[in-house]
């Protein structure tokens, strides 16, 4: 990489005029990671309404990429469940975010969910 140019920004030169923080936020908004992202932030906060009460203290959605929601689920048991009610968590997710952006479900055992602090 040529000096001056750093990892990620589009080959333009550093220096010259700050951007604002607007800029800024809205350049970062239209990077689909970030977008992605948000959208399962979004997700986290309604988690219990998409698969109740129960389910969410076993299970978070971890990303969403490419159409793929990725759930994170404790156990192989828990795993099991939300693999049954697949359909319903992506309908549910869709109508949470008002949004068409989930197509599929993928669930991912991971067992360290159960302790990590849970959304308030």
């Amino acid at each position: 990489m040529p000096p001056g140019r750093g990892w990620r920004d589009g080959g333009r030169p550093r220096g010259g005029e700050p951007s604002s923080v607007g800029e800024v936020l809205q350049s970062l908004m239209t990077e689909r990671v970030l977008s992605q992202g948000l959208l399962v932030g979004r997700l986290a906060g309604r988690w219990v309404e998409v698969v109740g009460e129960r389910l969410a203290e076993e299970s978070a959605p971890a990303r969403l990429e490419a159409g793929t929601l990725t759930v994170s689920a404790t156990s192989g048991g828990w795993g099991a469940q939300l693999q049954f009610l697949a359909r319903d968590v992506r309908d549910r997710a869709n109508r949470a975010l008002g949004s068409d952006a989930v197509k599929r479900v993928r669930v991912v055992v991971d067992r360290e969910a159960s302790e990590r602090p849970k959304p308030l």
